[in-house]
Parts: C-alpha cells; structure tokens; sequence
C-alpha cells in the first residue's frame, strides 16, 4: 500500500498522464497541483487497474476518480451510461457532479445527478438520450433501474465513493444490488475513510487484485488545525458562536439533532447572524439553495447534523463549531476535515457543557489532542482571536492505584 501526508506536493496533473484538455480546464478553474490522493491513484486507475483509496472527505477524491473515468470512457448510447459514481447523499451527488461536469463537456460528454427529492420524470428523460456518466444515490439509482429507465450492461467504470459513509448509513444492501448488476467486465474504484469492517467486505466481493493507496489525513486534520475547547452554559452557546463569527467569512456549526439545529439556528438568527439549516427534515430545493447562498457568502453560518452534512465538500470554512460535542472521535475528524482542507490552517472550536467534560476528554485522548477544557462566557474577550489563543496543556491526571485484593 503506497501511502502519503497531505503536504506532498511536487507534481503536475500532466506528468500524471491526464491530457491537455482536461489539464487546461482545471488550469481555467486555479488547479494546478494535485492533491496526494490524486498523485498516489490516478495513474494507475488511468492503466485500468481496480483502485482502493483510504482518504477523508475534501482530499481531493472527486478528481482522482472523476479525470480517469473522464479519460477512459467513450460516449454513450441510450439508456446505457459507460460511468457510474455512487455516493451516499444527495449533497454530495451534486458536488460530485459540479466537478465532472465542465470536465466532461470538453469531450462533449454528458452526466446527470440522479437523487430522490426531485422528479424522476425529468431524470429518466435525460437517461433515455444518453449521457456518459451517471452520478447516482444508491436508492434512487434502484428505481430508475426497476424502471427500466437505464441499465448498466455497458458500464466501463464503477465509481464507489465514502463507502465508509455508505456503511454507516445502511446502504450497503443497495451498493451490492447496484454492483450485482454490472455483468460485464469494469473497473472498480472505491474511496474510503476506512478499509475494514464492512468496506472491506465490499472490496473483496467486487474489486480484482486491487490496488491501495492511502493518504494519512487524520494526523494531518489535528496538525494543521487549531482546537479549542469552550466549557460553556447551554443557553450562552449562541451568543458565543455569534461572537466567533464576527471576525470569520464561514462557520459550519455541527449540532446532534434536526430540533438542537433549529434551535441553534433560531437563536443565531435572534442575534443577527445570517444563517441557515440543513437537515433530513429540509426539502432538497430547499437544502441546496441553503448550500448555495452559504458558497456564495450570502450566509455567513451553515448549522448542519452530521448526517446531513456528510460528504459535503463546503469550500473556505474558516471555523469547525460543534456546537453538540460528538459521539466518538472518528466523528470528531470527520467534523473537524471541513476546515484546513488540503493542508490549510482552520480552527475547531468544541463547546462543552458541564456533564459533557469526561466524554470530550476521552475524544481529545483518541484524537490525540492534550488541551485543558477552558470556561468562557460570551463576554470573554478571548473569543475574538481564539486562533492565538493558547489554551494551557491538559494537566496529568493521576492514575489511580489498584488495591490488592485479599485472597
């Protein structure tokens, strides 16, 4: 398994053997240098190769899957897409989709984002006049093809992406009825956070004699951020996020539950923040027009759950708030990897209520972070340059000495 830090940064996408036309238009978009993921994957799924990637959200997988599949592929008769990508939400069919798009057009290629929340109808017309890549959501893929509004006789290139996330969600089932599907022979490529578990299932049921590549983006997320832990009053949190923002372009606040987000948003808003929800429980026109304006800078605050924001790729988030502390760690860097994307300094602010204290702890001890919890109120000067701010190291606790039990 080749593996490679997100600081390596040498080559150019055509010593890659990606073409021209493709480098000119990610030129036009200010790409110049791949990210490591794309560095350690793209030539060999360019040589046709089944390809594991381990890396997390926003290092750089869209294109390290997306110009290869772009490079092989024809086109396209009806009904038949030569490329399939697979992804967990909605969101991210989009993203993905933004990304390929003006790659594809080069080559007068087409692709079409296939999700629920919006008409079938006008998806399976544009599926009846062919388009070369399919970028899809496993439930909604099923019900075209139960439909008979495409099949996936002619595919040449299964994309399958955040399948750790794809796991967690329960789609697992449905990948593997999509993937029953494609009978004749194709290349693999599936990206992941992790490798094992049920992923690694799906590797070794529908991969051949893959090769792992794997970038070491958890360290990097620590490493380059700054964390900073809040203990705070749940009813002065707002007002201290409020206080965060003032000096940040975009804060991504992360909340447990769809009725804390509403809250949260609620409240910001009381204070002038301009800001906006996602959840499960927001119409899909509704949740990508929320996405679009926070891109565009017309929000300066997205409050998101963590489902609803998993696989989003939000470029120029300044500030990670978990405004709820996670469950775990691995969700903790999941969070955290929406600031200092691709080795860029961010900062991660926790806040932490008074009962929260021994679970953050335990997460700060698995994510390798040694940081005192330090009590703020919202009229603590301190949360204007929380970046410098330097928190004292966390204090040794002192283990405990086991009593020898009599025998």
């Amino acid at each position: 398994m080749a593996i490679a830090t997100e600081e390596e940064d040498t080559v150019r996408f055509s010593d890659l053997g990606v073409s021209g036309d493709l480098v000119s238009v990610l030129e036009d978009q200010g790409i110049v240098s791949p990210f490591p993921i794309q560095t350690l994957t793209i030539q060999d799924a360019l040589q046709g190769e089944d390809v594991c990637g381990k890396a997390k959200t926003g290092s750089g997988k869209t294109l390290a899957f997306g110009l290869p599949m772009i490079e092989r592929i024809g086109h396209a008769k009806p009904k038949l897409p030569q490329g399939l990508v697979l992804v967990p939400t909605r969101e991210l069919c989009t993203q993905v989709s933004d990304a390929l798009e003006p790659l594809l057009a080069v080559r007068d290629q087409g692709l079409v984002s296939v999700y629920g929340g919006v008409s079938i109808g006008d998806q399976t017309s544009l599926l009846r006049d062919g388009v070369e890549v399919v970028v899809a959501t496993p439930g909604r893929l099923i019900d075209l093809l139960d439909r008979k509004a495409l099949r996936l006789d002619d595919v040449e290139i299964v994309v399958i992406d955040e399948a750790d996330q794809m796991a967690d969600m329960g789609f697992l089932p449905q990948v593997r009825k999509i993937m029953r599907q494609i009978s004749g022979e194709h290349q693999t490529l599936l990206f992941s956070a992790t490798l094992d578990g049920q992923v690694g299932g799906l590797v070794r049921d529908y991969t051949n004699d893959p090769i792992f590549h794997e970038v070491e983006s958890d360290t990097v997320i620590v490493d380059t951020s700054e964390h900073r832990f809040i203990q705070a009053h749940h009813m002065d949190k707002p007002k201290i996020v409020e206080r965060i923002g003032r000096n940040a372009d975009r804060i991504l606040v992360f909340t447990r539950t769809k009725r804390g987000a509403d809250e949260a948003t609620s409240r910001l808003k009381d204070l002038g923040v301009k800001v906006e929800a996602i959840h499960g429980d927001k119409h899909q026109s509704r949740r990508e027009k929320v996405l679009a304006d926070f891109a565009r800078g017309k929000l300066s605050t997205l409050v998101a759950t963590n489902v609803a924001a998993r696989g989003l790729h939000i470029e120029g988030v300044d500030i990670v708030v978990h405004y709820d502390p996670p469950d775990n760690a691995t969700t903790y860097l999941h969070r955290s990897g929406r600031t200092a994307r691709a080795g860029e300094e961010g900062l991660v602010v926790t806040l932490v209520e008074w009962d929260q204290v021994p679970e953050v702890q335990r997460i700060q001890k698995i994510a390798g972070i040694r940081q005192s919890i330090v009590e703020m109120y919202s009229n603590d000067d301190r949360l204007d340059d929380l970046y410098n701010f330097e928190p004292p190291p966390e204090k040794e606790r002192p283990k405990r000495k086991r009593k020898k039990r009599r025998r």
